[in-house]
């Protein structure tokens, strides 16, 4: 007679420890990977995308890629629809055209996307994942306050942008467009919604949307083009959020200087907003056109002291306008020219020609020279640029020096 066999059965203790494991740590969330072929689909279904663009050899996109799982995994327990939340990342060693595409200049960057458009502000907070995680969280709060009464309308924050929409039902095309563009824009103002019976009083030709300016006397502005077009009262309403002329702050300098762009600044006193108000007027009327070119901003004097040191002058001698070209800084010689009709337009142009680096070195050019009068090599030194410090900065990213590097 043959012997029985019996399995062995585990010891109780290993059970109990591999299901204390798998009670505490669940199975971990997969990052999608982008590539040419998934990018578009994935991202234009993702209601919030973060995307992490990397580098395999960089120290930082090292340091980074368990955090970011790590936060991945708290982010789905909260939102497991796939296309709530997608965290994501792109080799960009193997993708340079995605990079390229999306003016990689570091590594890493944590870019936001919406419903497959990239939003302006990357993510720039604390590498953790509690940060990161309630990054997300906020990202996917509601961003447009319910008015119950139109008596809230009167007392609101003057001070800031309000876009305020009056609907006859939530439920509409309408409102799901002013939501959308609410979602991308909500950074730069405030969004307010209106229904029904409490948004009758102003519905009286319709579902409205209306733009209040900072100012207590401001007038509104009323959007006259179709609901329904996303990219129409995109455009309208990011045209009354981001203003022409924005302030720079230590907050959003490394934001602003990212742009690339030449900064033309007036710095002034906190409440001087009469010189501000000149300046804007100035920038619109002679430098529409230069939109793209050159970033128009404006600084309080007070603040920004050490830049104002740089090129001699102090919170005393304000108004003052300057261009930073990010290599040096520029000084326009007198504020009372501003008004001066084509000054700070020619001001501009004369970066973009060169002539304002070669007068700094060399004086004035031969054409600007009175009949007569000697021509003199009057070498100097301009500022370095003061808000260059304000870049990203090495001990955070690897910074690439060369655009071919992507």
């Amino acid at each position: 007679m043959r012997p029985a066999i019996f399995p062995l059965l585990p010891d109780p203790g290993c059970l109990l420890l591999l299901l204390v494991s798998w009670l505490f740590n669940p199975a971990r969330s997969e990052i999608t990977s982008l590539d040419s072929g998934n990018i578009d689909d994935i991202l234009n279904n993702a209601d919030v995308a973060l995307v992490n663009f990397y580098a395999d050899w960089c120290r930082f996109s090292q340091m980074l890629h368990p955090i970011f799982e790590e936060a991945s995994n708290v982010i789905k327990e909260e939102y497991p629809d796939k296309n709530q939340v997608v965290f994501a990342r792109v080799d960009c060693d193997q993708h340079s055209d995605i990079a390229q595409r999306y003016r990689i200049s570091k590594y890493p960057t944590l870019k936001l996307f919406r419903n497959g458009m990239m939003m302006k502000r990357e993510y720039r907070g604390q590498r953790s994942v509690t940060a990161i995680a309630d990054y997300i969280r906020q990202q996917k709060s509601n961003p447009i306050r319910e008015v119950q009464d139109l008596e809230e309308i009167s007392s609101l924050d003057r001070s800031r942008r309000n876009i305020i929409g009056y609907f006859e039902q939530k439920d509409s095309d309408n409102y799901r467009t002013f939501e959308r563009v609410a979602n991308i824009l909500h950074d730069d103002c405030v969004f307010l919604s209106a229904f029904g019976a409490i948004s009758k009083a102003e519905r009286f030709s319709g579902d409205n949307v209306i733009y209040k300016p900072p100012g207590e006397n401001a007038p509104d502005m009323v959007y006259l083009g179709s609901l329904t077009n996303f990219d129409l009262i995109y455009a309208w309403t990011q045209d009354k959020c981001v203003p022409l002329v924005r302030e720079i702050t230590f907050e959003n300098g490394e934001e602003l200087t990212e742009e690339g762009l030449p900064f033309l600044i007036l710095f002034h006193m906190k409440d001087d907003l009469e010189s501000l108000e000149k300046f804007q007027q100035e920038v619109a009327r002679q430098l529409i056109g230069e939109k793209g070119t050159i970033n128009f901003l404006h600084a309080d004097c007070d603040k920004f002291r050490h830049p104002l040191l740089h090129i001699q002058k102090t919170p005393a001698d304000c108004p003052v306008i300057a261009i930073d070209s990010f290599r040096h800084m520029y000084v326009f010689p007198d504020f009372s020219d501003l008004l001066v009709p084509g000054k700070l337009k020619q001001f501009v142009l004369d970066l973009h020609s060169g002539k304002l680096h070669r007068e700094f070195h060399h004086g004035p050019d031969p054409t600007d020279v009175a009949p007569g009068q000697p021509i003199q090599d009057l070498a100097s030194s301009p500022p370095e640029s003061s808000f260059q410090k304000l870049a990203p900065s090495e001990h955070r990213y690897t910074l690439l020096r060369e655009k071919d590097e992507l």
